[in-house]
């Protein structure tokens, strides 16, 4: 009898063992019928590159769907105060949320050694993740050999976005309407349209219409700055220009090209053209200016003015909306506003020394990298936000663009989270559907407005990303993701440079036109002083990098 026990306790056991194998395998955090045996847990996540409210993950659709396959929870957390000073407690603390993406922060966190080395987790407990970043790893690894941060979106093929979502001068659909449609190719056919609309309608819904406005407000005051850079046919490598044949880098904050841009908006604000507040307006009062309906022009970058358009878009005056238009100086300027295959290796989320669990953060993270989860995070559920037609081709109703283009479904769907600011893919999945349903040229075209479609064919395109050039192969793009050492000269520098511009740009546009030239070269002469060298040699040393990485990987 006592053998007959011991046998069947060896069973029971070995039959136990067995189980718990199984759910060892099954606690890589894939999708089973039966829920995995995990303990609850919740972690912090301080994400500094957006706004936000603080929210549990779980109180959204997917991140309910994502603890209960996982277990996880995350309280997510967006700066409340000024972000330099949010930063500065935390590491005078020494106490840091579970996981951070700091943005502009970064070199700050990285210095203060409050990341800790993603290596052997991601080898041990991410292989879905390796294998999305697989052709990055080398740009994501730092001097001592270690990777510190994931960065967002692991380039998979190229397509650009048919609705345009990078740079551009934005123009109302009126004024083209009004004017019949006209070609618009440089900078001062795009000023006099806006001046010949204004004298027409000086008004627009009882206030004044304003011809022209400028982002400017604190760490995006980039979008005042790059444009001269654009309109000489150059995408948005940052502070610099690169030679397509040399391939050298130059700063052009001194060029001819910035003082032609600043003198066009000196000459409209003279006219009474130029929004005389944008210098002094928040980012919330700037997109409450365009949501108004009386702003005919700027020029940005689409996924910083989305908010307004949506909301423009729901009060369903199409006038009142915008086209994207790729503005150059001259005629025979090829434009490149949109943006080349890219991958940004200085910015991305990492696990702080604060962090119980890594591991199970890093298991996490690679539950998110499943190509069923990175399809439902971008695409949602098949049936409610998309659709597959007979070809494998997904799109979206029309009923399902207008739900999935409102801020409060985004919010309590999940999308607001999840969307960016996490390990993730771009470009095309393996089965040629785009990584990104905003991407998914069946998606525009099925939900073009009658009044777009005019709109189209008037200009004889399909998708509005036709009207743009295609981008020429940048290996280094964009050269503003090139690591600077904080409190090295070339740091100095863009800290210095970024200064005189904030202080210099305000008077270049809003003096009287005589004073122009005197102030301009009375800036010059300031930025000239600062040590350009030490700059573009960093910037220098990056592009032969990539390009050599490039060449490898080729």
């Amino acid at each position: 009898m006592k053998i007959g026990r011991l046998k069947l306790s060896i069973v029971y056991v070995c039959l136990l063992l067995v189980v718990g194998c199984q759910n060892k395998e099954s606690s890589d955090l894939e999708a089973t019928d039966e829920q995995p045996q995990w303990t609850p847990v919740t972690f912090t996540y301080f994400n500094a590159v957006t706004n936000g409210q603080n929210i549990y993950s779980n109180m959204t659709t997917l991140g309910k769907r994502f603890e209960e396959d996982t277990g996880v929870n995350i309280k997510v957390e967006y700066p409340s105060n000024d972000l330099d000073t949010t930063i500065g407690v935390m590491i005078a603390s020494g106490q840091y949320p579970d996981m951070m993406s700091p943005d502009v922060a970064i070199d700050k966190i990285m210095e203060a050694d409050a990341f800790i080395p993603l290596n052997d987790l991601m080898e041990e407990h991410a292989p879905n993740l390796k294998k999305v970043y697989e052709p990055y790893l080398d740009l994501m690894t730092h001097e001592d050999g270690n990777i510190y941060f994931i960065p967002f979106g692991a380039s998979h093929g190229f397509l650009a976005n048919p609705d345009i979502d990078q740079g551009a001068f934005w123009i109302q659909r009126g004024i083209l309407k009004e004017f019949g449609y006209p070609e618009v190719i440089t900078l001062d056919e795009y000023f006099h349209l806006i001046e010949s609309y204004v004298s027409k309608y000086p008004e627009i819904n009882g206030e004044k219409t304003i011809g022209f406005t400028a982002l400017t407000n604190d760490w995006r005051f980039f979008a005042m700055t790059n444009p001269p850079a654009h309109l000489a046919g150059y995408p948005n490598d940052g502070d610099v220009i690169v030679n397509m044949e040399t391939f050298k880098a130059s700063v052009y904050g001194n060029k001819e090209m910035t003082k032609r841009y600043l003198k066009k908006l000196n000459e409209i604000n003279d006219k009474g053209l130029f929004d005389d507040k944008a210098f002094v307006t928040t980012y919330e009062e700037y997109l409450d200016t365009i949501s108004s309906g009386r702003v005919l022009g700027f020029f940005d970058y689409r996924w910083q003015v989305g908010q307004a358009f949506n909301y423009l878009s729901a009060k369903g005056d199409d006038d009142r909306e915008y086209m994207a238009l790729p503005i150059v100086f001259d005629e025979g300027i090829k434009d490149q506003y949109v943006d080349p295959p890219s991958f940004n290796s200085n910015r991305g989320i990492g696990i702080t020394k604060s962090a119980d669990d890594p591991v199970r953060i890093m298991q996490f993270w690679d539950y998110l990298m499943e190509e069923e989860n990175q399809k439902l995070i971008s695409w949602g559920i098949e049936g409610e936000t998309y659709e597959v037609n007979e070809d494998g081709r997904y799109y979206r109703t029309k009923e399902q663009m207008m739900k999935i283009s409102q801020e409060e479904f985004k919010e309590q769907f999940g999308i607001s989270i999840f969307e960016w600011y996490w390990p993730r893919g771009a470009g095309l999945f393996p089965d040629g559907n785009a990584w990104e349903a905003r991407r998914q040229p069946e998606v525009a075209i099925v939900n073009y407005t009658k009044e777009e479609q005019v709109l189209l064919e008037a200009y004889n395109l399909d998708v509005f990303s036709d009207l743009f050039a295609e981008p020429k192969e940048r290996p280094w793009f964009p050269a503003w993701s090139a690591h600077i050492e904080p409190g090295s000269d070339a740091a100095i520098f863009k800290e210095q440079a970024q200064r005189l511009q904030r202080l210099w740009y305000p008077q270049l546009v809003l003096c009287k036109p005589s004073e122009f030239e005197g102030k301009w070269e009375e800036y010059v002469n300031e930025y000239e002083q600062l040590n350009i060298e030490a700059y573009e040699k960093v910037m220098n040393e990056f592009i032969s990098q990539r390009i050599e990485w490039s060449k490898d990987r080729n």
